[in-house]
């Protein structure tokens, strides 16, 4: 399957790791932001034509499109692909707003394309663990409680390198965990605040959040985010269940008192973005809709929006 790739940053890097190690796979072209750091990222990897222009790529003889571009372009490049006739795997948040959100669910259902989103959580083996033991009825989810934690005072990205947008707390990163409890829960979130502190000069943007949620069980969620963490960054979850307390650190899984979880045998994979990817490709082959799909995911939109409401500056 000939693949369009979009975005010569971080999570691009991450997407070009996963698809090389898929087979029958080839990424045919590359579309950057930045000309110099493209065709240097396409060097690297080894693809043969880059562009800054996504309509161009999009002209080439490709299935589909991987959007890992900036959280502000998501929903119109989504938008530009689908009527171009490809199928679309696009980075959270689909879209920056509701609004844009129910224009790509639109958009697809018009096209009848493959549309789905980088909702990883979804895919990581420690959370198809716990989402496999949910579903059997083995265990049953009380309180979800995360946090997400970067060091970000200066606009740069993963790697360090300055970035061309700004990042977001609310609508980017809360994201992950919004999908996730109404994916592990199984019910819409019904009921949410969230509370921001102050906004930084010069990004902005709030660079700390509390966000709390739940749905109709009674299930609770609570999430901490952080811009001002200086301390191990990444986001950590904590699944207080009935029969048993776990803690998710993106592919790895602990018990309540950090004895490690045996996740041999849950995904051909043990690497969340890579099992992501293929659940893409194996949804375009098989003619079905993806887990993650565009309107699968538009509840976590339209709780995010519900959330923006409630905000409270402290």
């Amino acid at each position: 399957m000939k693949i369009i790739l979009a975005g010569e940053g971080a999570i691009g890097r991450k997407h070009i790791a996963a698809l090389q190690r898929i087979d029958d796979v080839e990424v045919v072209a590359l579309v950057g932001g930045l000309a110099d750091d493209t065709e240097a990222f396409a060097d690297e990897f080894g693809i043969e034509r880059w562009t800054t222009d996504l309509g161009e790529a999009l002209a080439l003889d490709a299935a589909a499109a991987i959007l890992a571009t900036p959280t502000q372009l998501h929903a119109a490049q989504a938008v530009q692909t689908m009527r171009a006739g490809k199928h679309v795997l696009v980075e959270i948040p689909m879209a920056d707003n509701l609004a844009d959100s129910e224009e790509l669910v639109r958009t697809q259902q018009e096209t009848g394309v493959t549309a789905m989103v980088c909702h990883t959580r979804r895919f990581n083996p420690s959370h198809q663990w716990v989402h496999d033991r949910i579903s059997r009825g083995g265990l049953t989810l009380q309180h979800l409680v995360v946090e997400t934690y970067f060091f970000r005072r200066e606009n740069r990205n993963a790697m360090g390198k300055p970035r061309t947008w700004t990042d977001h707390l609310l609508w980017h990163h809360s994201c992950h965990t919004v999908d996730l409890f109404g994916y592990q829960t199984g019910e819409p979130i019904t009921a949410g605040w969230a509370q921001q502190g102050p906004t930084h000069p010069e990004l902005g943007i709030a660079m700390d959040m509390t966000i709390g949620m739940s749905v109709p069980s009674g299930a609770l969620c609570t999430l901490s985010l952080s811009f001002n963490n200086n301390g191990p960054l990444g986001t950590f979850f904590r699944y207080i269940c009935d029969n048993g307390t776990y803690i998710a650190r993106y592919d790895d899984l602990v018990d309540g008192y950090d004895n490690p979880i045996d996740l041999s045998g849950v995904a051909v994979s043990n690497d969340g973005i890579e099992l992501q990817d293929r659940e893409f490709i194996s949804a375009i082959a098989e003619g079905r809709e993806p887990n993650a799909s565009v309107a699968q995911c538009l509840g976590a939109m339209e709780t995010i929006d519900m959330l923006e409401k409630t905000l409270v500056e402290r």
